[in-house]
């Protein structure tokens, strides 16, 4: 996935950055700063639209679906050979 200009710091903002790290901050600045961040990282946040929440949903719900049904398959079989393995011949469940 391509980077956009906005992930890529620019020298200013790592500049800041380290002469941020080496002043030391009270607690209450670390939980305002911290509280600022996440506010920020937030803001970035991007909701999907109602046709794409429906087609993820789909997507989620066919895929467990389909490993619901490898796995019962796996579990069958596997169960049979332990039958076999066993003595006991196949389950009848």
């Amino acid at each position: 996935m391509a980077r956009k200009d906005v992930d890529v710091p620019s020298e200013d903002v790592v500049d800041k950055a380290k002469k941020d790290s080496a002043t030391r901050r009270g607690p209450f600045a670390r939980i305002a700063l911290f509280i600022r961040q996440v506010i920020n990282e937030l803001k970035k946040v991007v909701t999907p639209t109602r046709k794409e929440l429906f087609s993820y949903t789909g997507v989620v719900l066919v895929f467990v679906v389909i490993m619901m049904a490898l796995v019962s398959g796996l579990d069958t079989v596997f169960g049979i050979v332990v039958g076999y393995v066993f003595g006991n011949g196949p389950t009848g469940s």
